[in-house]
């Protein structure tokens, strides 16, 4: 029996756990998760009869693997496609048609968490939600867990770490390693840069008419990065309804993170309504938001360090190992990390 413990519960962590049990005759898989919810920034709620996406909307389809896995793998049934394009607009607030891309942007009527729930449900991994990891041990050839709470987990043939960065980052630099591995990897992970966004969900009692699903900011220069319509979404907002995901730059997220969320909310609602130049949406009737101070990698990571680790039967994995703040890019890197981990035994 191969005991693997996976800290984190994002996509990539979803789909390695997965590959992993699929092609290894015995494994054991434990996986801790510091939230209550699976998916890691692919993130879905729920209010009054409406599902929406709050952290990433979809799943791109720019990697065959991945489209396979969705497609054929994992059981189709709710996976929608969002067929209203992405437009853009400008430091003026100005909107523009997006350049045409006859691409897949995929979710679920129940939200992109089901991605994780499919992955994770194929497998017999236990997984221990609202438990988070503290201490990362090296003992003997094993490796041994401590949680905030002081319990012990383990022993763990084989680790893998998919928390943003800088949160393995922190992991590592407390770990009770001694190997001539653990620094030049905790230099590599360390390095990686990671951009802020406070995320502001508004919600309108009206339909909008427009023809964009969603609103990217090309240039940079404004306050808001990113504008998105759930109920484009199938499943996800009722008729008659509408719903906004506004995210903010990475400027305008570091400055506001701390600031009253009602006050952020309400200058959000504001500067939508200057983009849409629709005055009916400086006044939502109800809202939501979220701030993910580790929301997306602006590098990659040197993967060399990275790769020496494995030897010692420590993988990290995520989009930041992959160089591309996508869930496309996540899940295939959380593919190929359980390729390795069952070639590597």
């Amino acid at each position: 029996m191969t005991r693997i413990g996976i800290v984190g519960a994002g996509v990539a962590a979803a789909a390695a756990a997965d590959t992993i049990e699929t092609t290894h005759e015995d494994a054991s898989i434990t996986v801790f998760e510091k939230s209550r919810g699976l998916c890691g920034r692919a993130a879905t709620r729920r209010r009054d009869g409406i599902r929406y996406d709050y952290g990433a909307n979809y799943v791109k389809d720019a990697d065959e693997r991945v489209v396979e896995l969705l497609t054929e793998t994992l059981e189709t049934d709710g996976l929608v496609d969002i067929t209203e394009p992405v437009w853009t607009f400008d430091s003026e607030g100005s909107v523009s048609e997006g350049r045409a891309a006859d691409e897949h942007k995929w979710t679920y009527r129940t939200g992109l968490t089901q991605l994780a729930k499919r992955l994770f449900g194929r497998t017999n991994a236990t997984i221990h939600r609202e438990t988070r990891i503290e201490t990362l041990r090296r003992d003997d050839e094993m490796w041994h867990l401590e949680d905030t709470d002081g319990d012990q987990w383990g022993p763990f043939d084989i680790v893998l770490l998919n928390p943003p960065a800088p949160q393995t980052a922190d992991l590592l630099r407390s770990a009770e390693w001694d190997s001539d591995r653990r620094g030049p990897l905790l230099e590599a992970v360390d390095a990686v840069p990671y951009r802020t966004i406070w995320t502001g969900v508004l919600h309108y009692p009206f339909d909008l008419e427009v023809p964009y699903y969603g609103l990217v900011n090309t240039d940079k220069e404004h306050e808001i990065g990113w504008i998105s319509r759930e109920e484009c979404k199938p499943g996800h907002v009722p008729d008659g309804q509408s719903l906004l995901i506004v995210q903010a730059n990475h400027e305008w997220s570091v400055d506001h993170y701390d600031t009253d969320p009602e006050a952020n909310l309400e200058e959000l609602a504001s500067l939508t309504a200057a983009v849409f130049d629709d005055e009916r949406l400086l006044e939502p009737d109800w809202t939501d938001h979220q701030g993910w101070r580790y929301a997306q990698p602006e590098a990659a990571v040197d993967r060399e360090p990275l790769r020496e680790a494995e030897a010692e039967g420590l993988y990290c994995l995520g989009d930041w190992v992959a160089g591309e703040a996508r869930v496309h890019a996540a899940l295939r890197n959380g593919l190929e990390v359980g390729d390795r981990v069952v070639s590597d035994e």
